[in-house]
């Protein structure tokens, strides 16, 4: 009479199949991480730049008579202010020397520009926060009347995508890859009457 053998255990072929399998799987759960990391990373960043385009629209309307102030300086973003003003931007908080229209649009730009930076979160080595590569621009009517104002914030994204087109905004300072690839952009327009 065959007496069957009972097998115990597992050979080592068995072992590097789970091996491979185990690592495999641990492969993914990475690569899924990485991913889930930069698309994090690109909400934060749209979030960001919503916020700032919408935070200078309603300083706009806050101050509609100096609009053309506004239309006027251009592009914003990367010290493009602080840079070229030869002067210092007033904090409009001293009540003796009180600011005019211009003087609180240009604090309102310099304010801006430091949140697209990032300026205003602390660092080890200064702004930690803001946008990767910022512009923003505003446009309008001219002579600053009535009518649809158009602030955009562009920034520099994690991975390449066909540029949309819409808006000229940092389209030509060669930050954003070849064919800006890596151009993001937020546009927010809205009405304004500086009479109201």
């Amino acid at each position: 009479m065959r007496q069957l053998r009972v097998q115990n255990g597992f050979s080592l072929i068995e072992l590097m199949v789970t091996i491979v399998i185990f690592s495999v799987g641990l492969l993914g759960v990475a690569g899924l991480q990485i991913v889930s990391k930069r698309a994090t990373f690109e909400a934060m960043q749209r979030s960001t730049a919503s916020q700032i385009a919408f935070g200078l629209l309603e300083d706009m309307r806050a101050n509609g008579p100096a609009l053309a102030s506004y239309l006027a300086i251009g592009q914003v973003g990367q010290n493009s202010i602080t840079s070229t003003t030869t002067t210092t931007v007033s904090t409009c908080a001293d009540m003796a020397a009180p600011c005019n229209s211009v003087d609180i649009a240009a604090r309102d730009l310099s304010h801006w520009e430091i949140m697209l930076d990032g300026g205003m979160e602390a660092g080890p080595n200064g702004g930690a926060g803001g946008l990767v590569s910022p512009a923003a621009c505003i446009t309008g009517p001219p002579f600053a009347v009535a009518g649809i104002y158009t602030v955009s914030v562009v920034w520099r994204g994690t991975a390449a995508i066909a540029d949309p087109g819409i808006n000229a905004c940092g389209a030509t300072s060669g930050q954003y890859g070849a064919g800006n690839v890596f151009r993001r952009v937020v546009q927010i327009p809205t009405f304004i009457d500086p009479t109201i």
